[in-house]
């Protein structure tokens, strides 16, 4: 804002150049002594002066003089406010003359005024808060400039709503329907100027811009109006804001009507005066309110209240109306008599003096018949600002309060749509709840609305409920020149071509198909970027279109942060993202082929795992199965043999305990995963093919310090410069395909590269040309895509972006896609390393885990019973033993009968579960007879070498 105060320099000081000659030939009224010491006077305690300067010919002037009036004679006529003390007031027309409004001014305050009231120009208001800031005499201005303020003139106070409010409620608009650039159309003095410049900074804040000032000299003829909308009728906006004086501006909407400017497509927008104009002057006839259909307003909301209502109701009895309505104007000027009455009521009650004194300061020249002492100071204006700063007072205009700018605080705007033959409120505006559909008189009475709802719907210029784009392609013969690079590799994409448009590929197909789409004709023409000889740089493409030489570009070009900072890109029509492309080669077949599935680990494990199966299941099987005994080489041979033959389900031993089958399974189940595991990984080896480089992706490129190639003209070398810090001597630009694989195939020892990175796109159709030599490494390490360029703001994005949706809904882009890429395989082969193909113990330790705790348990679960067994047999060995004491000796010798070591134990183990449970029985009959020791034909001797057998114990004969 400070900016604005500059443009009014150059007029100021016209301005007191003005008021010096004024004071010349002004007639004194005042005098001073001989000495030059001031005279200080002051009027009668029975009457207050007040001044209002307005211009009585204009639709605001006319109306807000009425509420003076009315306000004093209500004052006047109250007995409960300044008592005896009555208010005289006096009127100068401004008469539309910045000169004549200068001599008013001065008159007035000539006549010891307490406040003054009005102006409502920006200018006069301008040079009237100079004089006022001099003799102390506070200013109700009902001026709506936003750069009159209380930090340059101290004595001025606001009393109606400030431009800067009513342009930023038209940028929430505008922003509201999605426009991004507006015209404006307003009057080329101070008020208009300044309340243009207020919405371009709102707009700004919105994203949104001024395309073309429309100004308009304040006596503009029709003809000049006319002159002007043909002119702005060429722009490509059809969004236009009128700031004017509500005495011309109806013209604008007449001229408007006749050119075929309020149809279907144009969206016009006017500040507070059309209301003005409207309320003040109805009914309005059906012409002028047919020039109107489909306009929005803005308007100071005045509150409802039965106050209001008995107002308006004997307002055409009043003697001054004449055949005027009120509007907000006449409601602002009534309450600011109220509001200085209130204060100066405060004032004079708490002591305060109405007295004028002489400035000395203004007796500048002597010996002259200049005079300017009929200009006084008022005394008390200090007091009667700080009383009027602090008065509490609700008027019909609302709660009046000023706030550190002392402006009124809490502005609210009506928006209005014009209709019929009047208008509807859509919504409401204020600086704490923006656009609303709420009633501010009656918050809660909007029950049937959304809290989310800003605006009830529109009936635009044509008669249509449907939002306008709010612009058209610019009616000035221009077509859209579109930037295109002129490829040398690559050419699916984009290439320079004989016939009509001059150019084909891919990405144009795609925008011709999308345009089609479109609701409305694109005139355009293509224009080739670059000598045909290298590829363009196209950070330089984009740069250009965002410094308006072109209005777009289409082709290939990628969507990069730095690149969305200065222009708009579509929806992208096209996924890309950054890879590597290398040599490759088919892996060499090795005798060891076969180990290299697994690592050394796995192999470890896994042959431990398969003796440790056959040692435990040996156990468990050992003392009831035939088949796991014999002399100690055969059992060795059966561990060995039945643990690898499970490998191909082939062993021949079968198993007869719970516990070993138990076991068994579950390891048939790890034996069936280990092998299908090994198969597959062992067919993915063999058929491998393996990097001539050490390349393995990003990181590894990266650090090995070789050559990296990169397509001529593409982003990728500042990317790898400024993101990967890789010295540019590593980059080495590459013009085409052929460049391609002389540099892959000569390799960095032969001045080639290690590795290309290049986009996906590109890749796809340089492998599929050279039927997969090479091979993409690892992943894609960014992520982004293709879209078509334009200028910031640019609406045609916008729906470009949705005609590329539909074409991708529909399948036309994918058509699009095969006819000119041919996409290959060879991106998905397999091309890692031996090494990240094997097979590790961390792909199998859970399996592992199952079948040791499985082996675990098992063994727990025989220890158990075989220590059961063992001490079974001992204790019935003791019983024995005590009972035939005096008996033989030989019994009483027998090692076998007290087993008191490891040894023992272990030979207790190895015999066969039949005999123990066979001669438990035999030891239990034995203690149930006791003398008798013959009770077995079984000898000692046998027993205790194990030579009996099953049959044997079962079939002897009992000795009788």
């Amino acid at each position: 804002m400070g900016t604005l105060y500059d443009t009014k320099k150059g007029f100021l000081l016209k301005m007191i150049a003005i008021l010096i000659l004024l004071l010349c030939v002004l007639e004194p009224i005042h005098a001073v002594d001989g000495v030059g010491n001031s005279i200080v006077s002051s009027l009668k305690s029975n009457s207050v002066n007040i001044g209002a300067l307005l211009t009585s010919d204009s639709i605001i002037g006319k109306a807000a003089k009425r509420g003076i009036e009315a306000a004093v004679d209500d004052i006047n006529a109250d007995s409960s406010i300044l008592r005896d003390t009555r208010l005289n007031l006096t009127y100068h027309d401004a008469n539309c003359s910045g000169f004549l409004a200068t001599v008013d001014a001065l008159q007035l305050l000539e006549k010891d005024v307490a406040v003054v009231i009005g102006p409502q120009t920006s200018g006069i208001s301008h040079v009237v808060s100079d004089v006022v800031n001099e003799l102390h005499v506070p200013l109700l201005s009902l001026a709506t400039d936003p750069t009159l303020t209380a930090l340059q003139y101290p004595y001025f106070l606001r009393a109606t709503q400030s431009d800067y409010f009513q342009m930023s409620a038209i940028a929430d608009i505008i922003d509201h329907f999605g426009w991004r650039e507006v015209i404006t159309i307003y009057v080329d003095d101070d008020c208009g100027r300044n309340g243009i410049s207020a919405l371009g900074d709102a707009l700004v804040e919105k994203r949104g811009t001024i395309s073309y000032k429309a100004a308009l000299s304040p006596g503009a003829s029709a003809d000049d109006i006319s002159d002007l909308l043909v002119q702005i009728n060429l722009f490509e906006s059809r969004v236009f804001i009128v700031h004017v004086n509500p005495d011309t501006g109806l013209t604008v909407f007449s001229v408007a009507k006749t050119l075929g400017m309020m149809k279907d497509g144009y969206v016009w927008i006017a500040t507070d005066w059309l209301a003005s104009v409207l309320d003040a002057s109805e009914p309005l006839d059906h012409d002028t309110m047919n020039h109107l259909q489909g306009v929005l307003a803005l308007r100071h909301h005045i509150p409802s209240s039965d106050r209001k209502k008995g107002f308006l109701s004997r307002w055409k009895h009043l003697k001054y109306t004449g055949n005027w309505s009120v509007n907000s104007y006449t409601f602002y000027a009534y309450d600011s008599v109220w509001l200085a009455a209130h204060a100066l009521d405060s004032f004079l009650s708490n002591g305060g003096n109405l007295s004028f004194s002489s400035d000395p300061k203004l007796n500048v020249v002597k010996g002259s018949s200049i005079n300017l002492s009929s200009l006084r100071i008022f005394e008390g204006g200090p007091g009667l600002l700080k009383a009027l700063l602090a008065t509490n007072y609700t008027g019909f205009a609302g709660h009046y309060q000023f706030d550190s700018q002392k402006n009124l605080v809490d502005p609210t705007l009506d928006i209005l749509n014009i209709v019929g033959t009047g208008s509807r409120r859509i919504g409401c505006w204020s600086n704490y709840t923006s656009l609303t559909v709420v009633d501010p008189d009656n918050p809660k009475s909007e029950n049937g609305s959304s809290n989310e709802e800003k605006l009830y719907s529109v009936i635009w210029p044509g008669q249509t409920t449907k939002i306008p784009r709010g612009w058209v392609f610019p009616d000035n013969g221009k077509p859209l020149r579109i930037a295109v690079p002129n490829r040398v590799s690559f050419q699916e994409f984009v290439a320079k071509a004989k016939d009509p448009p001059g150019v084909l590929g891919y990405c144009i197909d795609v925008f011709e198909a999308a345009v089609s789409l479109l609701p409305y004709p694109v005139p355009r023409t293509y224009v080739l970027y670059g000598n045909g000889r290298r590829n363009p740089v196209y950070n330089d493409i984009v740069y250009d279109v965002s410094q308006h030489k072109y209005d777009a570009a289409v082709g290939d070009i990628t969507m990069t942060t730095n690149r969305t900072r200065i222009v708009d890109f579509t929806q992208p029509f096209l996924e890309s993202g950054l890879v590597i492309v290398a040599p490759v080669k088919t892996r060499k077949s090795s005798p060891w082929a076969f180990l290299q599935p697994f690592t050394l680990e796995m192999w470890i494990v896994t042959g431990a795992f398969f003796i440790l199966v056959g040692f435990i299941v040996w156990i468990l099987e050992h003392r009831i199965n035939s088949e796991f005994r014999g002399s100690p080489r055969q059992q060795l041979m059966t561990i060995f043999w039945f643990s690898f033959s499970t490998m191909f389900f082939a062993h021949r031993e079968n198993t007869v305990s719970t516990l070993g089958r138990s076991v068994l399974i579950i390891w048939l189940f790890v034996v069936l995963i280990i092998t299908q595991s090994y198969t597959a990984s062992l067919t993915s080896l063999l058929t491998v093919q393996q990097l001539t480089t050490g390349v393995q992706g990003l990181d590894s490129l990266v650090a090995n310090g070789e050559p990296i190639g990169v397509q001529d003209g593409s982003f990728v070398r500042n990317y790898l410069i400024s993101e990967k810090d890789i010295a540019p001597s590593r980059i080495i630009s590459l013009k085409n395909q052929q460049d391609y694989m002389d540099a892959l195939d000569r390799g960095p020892a032969n001045g080639g590269v290690a590795a290309i990175i290049d986009e996906l796109p590109y890749i796809e159709v340089f492998l599929a040309n050279v039927d997969c030599a090479y091979e993409v490494v690892g992943q894609e390490f960014t992520k982004s895509g293709w879209g078509f360029v334009f200028q910031r703001d640019s609406p045609l994005a916008v729906d470009l972006s949705t005609a590329i949706l539909q074409l991708s809904e529909n399948g036309n882009l994918q058509r699009i896609h095969d006819k000119w890429l041919v996409k290959t395989d060879c991106s998905s082969q397999d091309n890692t390393s031996v090494e990240e193909n094997r097979l590790s113990l961390e792909s199998f330790w859970g399996l592992f885990l199952i079948m040791g705790s499985t082996c675990l348990l098992a063994l727990i679960c025989f220890a158990l019973k075989v220590l059961a067994q063992y001490f079974e047999f001992n204790s019935t060995e003791d019983s024995t033993a005590e009972e035939t004491e005096s008996g033989d000796s030989s019994m009483k010798n027998r090692p076998f009968l007290r087993l008191s070591s490891f040894r023992e134990l272990m030979e207790f183990v190895d015999k066969k579960e039949a005999e123990v449970k066979e001669i438990l029985r035999s030891k239990k009959s034995m203690v149930r007879r006791p003398g008798d020791s013959s009770r077995s034909s079984v000898s000692d001797a046998q027993l205790q070498d194990g030579s009996v057998s099953d049959g044997q114990v079962q079939d002897s004969p009992t000795r009788v």
